[in-house]
């Protein structure tokens, strides 16, 4: 495997940001590549997944490319006082990957997880983008955004008002399930993590919609030693079948 540490000019940020990329060192001629956008938590950056898991030994075995891009303390959103995260982590940086590394755009071979802040990314791209994203995976996911409303990022987000339908995830499933394309969804989640009733609250309403869902928890907290485990679950829920 290959590792980069890439830096490239985002239109949509407005300045160079850093992503993180692990991709086969070696593709036959027109041989597709599938590929996990892996998003970090509140508190890290892109370099986390690197510093405090095994996830290039992990993804080796699959012969899969992983980007990780920096997204600070966006919610992958749009922000309100702060940059689109959101448009250049989901259609932006899909395109710059395409184009450095041959990357496919079709929605079969690309995937999204993440932990915690990271893991309410994934599922919100896999629920707003349909069409490019076929699977996503939260670990230890901030389901419910409505309640961090109190916390001190909150206005940069979304300013003083409530978050909007579409970065919502209990509003974004709802709006979905109806729709004849919908993408396989991963929740994984401590016992102990201070977390896990929004995890609960948001499984029942993904089986009450009729969504294919595995939920998988053990007992656990909001920390690196679950994260680590459970990140070789979800590739396995991933890519094994394929």
């Amino acid at each position: 495997m290959a590792f980069i540490d890439l830096k490239i000019y985002s239109e949509e940020l407005g300045m160079k940001t850093g992503v993180y990329v692990i991709i086969p060192e070696r593709r036959k001629a027109g041989e597709v590549t599938k590929t996990l956008y892996l998003l970090h938590g509140l508190s890290d950056d892109h370099t986390t997944w690197m510093r405090r898991t095994s996830i290039e030994r992990y993804a080796e075995k699959y012969g899969i490319c992983v980007v990780m891009p920096f997204a600070g303390k966006s919610f992958y959103c749009d922000m309100k006082y702060g940059m689109n995260y959101y448009t250049y982590i989901a259609k932006e940086l899909p395109e710059i990957m395409k184009t450095l590394f041959g990357l496919s755009d079709e929605r079969e071979n690309n995937f999204a997880a993440g932990l915690s802040m990271g893991g309410y990314g994934a599922l919100k791209l896999a629920l707003r983008e349909k069409g490019r994203f076929c699977a996503a995976a939260g670990l230890s996911a901030g389901c419910d955004i409505a309640t961090r409303k109190a916390k001190s990022y909150y206005p940069s987000v979304f300013g003083s008002e409530e978050a909007p339908k579409e970065d919502n995830l209990f509003e974004l499933a709802s709006a979905g399930s109806g729709d004849e394309i919908k993408p396989r969804i991963y929740l994984g989640v401590g016992t102990e993590d201070f977390l896990y009733e929004e995890n609960q609250r948001f499984k029942a309403h993904l089986l009450k919609l009729g969504y294919d869902l595995t939920y998988r928890e053990s007992h656990g907290t909001h920390n690196w030693d679950f994260w680590d485990e459970y990140i070789k679950y979800v590739l396995e829920w991933m890519f094994d079948k394929i």
